[in-house]
């Protein structure tokens, strides 16, 4: 991998014009509704997936495919997303995804059959990557990449108070009401996401290049951040940090509920205390920022990361199959999570100023995708241990530790560079 350039930052970016100032309370909020889409569109009907799995007499597998169908998309559009973005802006592209991902959303409450439920999760999936997206991208546009980091930090912050109720609130309405009622929930969400949008989103991103969206242009963009150490040394580490995240998410409520016998309502408060985990890692992250810098905080995360998956994984081979057992030790790699996640989404987007867009997709599909193998993996791997889950997480706790003490720190620096341009 080549170092990253040594002749200095070029100038930066001229700033925002006076119509994109916001509040930086309604910014923070923004980013929460933007980012939290994803925890209560992944989340809310994880406790009812069992049932919902044994109403249309579908196998694990199919179930998985609710999940990883509906993540595939997700990354692939934030390539489109992504690029649209940049070109005719934020604040229309997320007027666009959230009215499609509301729309999806009443599909899938709607659905005869697991073939269609999949279908139209993959395209809330590909809705809500507008979403997810746009909100990296703001922050870029605002903000230089250490005071993002912050300020990303915050936003999620109320991403993992979203992700806190996601859980009660699906095993309370999977339990009364069904699973139908968890899905009928995200749209009431996404309605409530798109009415804030519309009622306080300013346009944040610079003027769009002539042409910027031409193949021979888009093709120099993609090759500019592709090319570039930092960025992949970030989106590495999120890529690292987000499977384990996703690995929990994706069998956790089998192994928990399954084989080791929760009730809905215990697994519910299992995800409530581990979203308050996350909570508490997002605010290490900004004392660990504001007294170490972000490659210091970075490095310290992973400590808890490496040291939560290799708990997990060893005490599943010593045969301590309790639920304490994979709930404590992903509480450690849950804290790591949420200091790595603002880190490194702000480092893969920040040497990109003019490009936070196209960046930020990347970034974005790249996790998703490493989210979709995951699954596919985990699909075949549920056998009525708790192996699935150990494993995979302690895989990627050893991933998160070589990003963060290999990738950061040799190529870390964040440059402001302007992609190639045709």
């Amino acid at each position: 991998m080549p170092r990253p350039p040594t002749d200095g930052p070029l100038p930066a970016p001229p700033s925002p014009p006076p119509l994109t100032a916001m509040p930086a309370g309604r910014v923070v909020v923004l980013l929460a509704m933007l980012l939290g889409i994803q925890p209560v569109t992944t989340d809310l009907y994880l406790p009812g997936l069992p049932a919902l799995t044994s109403g249309f007499a579908a196998s694990m597998a199919q179930a998985q495919l609710t999940l990883t169908a509906l993540l595939l998309a997700f990354g692939l559009s934030q390539l489109v997303w992504g690029t649209l973005s940049d070109h005719f802006g934020r604040r229309p592209i997320l007027l666009w995804g959230l009215g499609a991902y509301v729309l999806a959303s009443v599909a899938c409450v709607l659905a005869p059959s697991m073939a269609t439920l999949i279908v139209w999760r993959a395209v809330q999936g590909a809705a809500m990557g507008a979403s997810v997206m746009c909100a990296r991208a703001i922050v870029r546009d605002l903000y230089a990449p250490e005071d993002g980091a912050r300020v990303m930090s915050r936003g999620l912050t109320g991403l993992g108070l979203i992700a806190c109720l996601s859980a009660p609130a699906g095993s309370l309405l999977s339990e009364y009401f069904g699973w139908r009622a968890a899905l009928a929930t995200l749209a009431v969400f996404g309605a409530a996401t798109l009415l804030l949008v519309a009622l306080w989103l300013r346009e944040t991103a610079p003027p769009p290049r002539p042409g910027a969206v031409r193949p021979a242009a888009l093709l120099a963009t993609w090759r500019g951040i592709l090319r570039h150490p930092t960025f992949w040394a970030f989106s590495l580490l999120t890529v690292s940090t987000y499977g384990g995240l996703f690995t929990f998410l994706a069998a956790s409520s089998f192994v928990l509920l399954d084989v080791l016998g929760l009730s809905r309502l215990q697994y519910g408060g299992v995800m409530f205390g581990v979203s308050l985990v996350y909570i508490a890692g997002t605010f290490l992250c900004r004392h660990w920022l504001a007294r170490f810098g972000l490659q210091r905080t970075v490095a310290r995360g992973a400590l808890l990361s490496l040291g939560g998956g290799t708990a997990m994984g060893v005490l599943a081979l010593a045969g301590v199959h309790h639920p304490l057992a994979l709930v404590l030790p992903f509480c450690l790699f849950a804290v790591g999570h949420g200091i790595h996640q603002p880190c490194g989404q702000i480092g893969a987007v920040g040497p990109f100023p003019h490009a936070a867009g196209t960046a930020s997709a990347l970034n974005g599909c790249l996790m998703m995708l490493a989210a979709f193998a995951m699954g596919g993996w985990i699909g075949t791997r549920l056998d009525g241990t708790v192996f699935a889950l150990s494993n995979g997480l302690w895989f990627w706790g050893v991933c998160v530790a070589l990003a963060a003490w290999g990738l950061v720190p040799r190529y870390g620096r964040m440059v402001a560079v302007k992609v190639a341009q045709p």
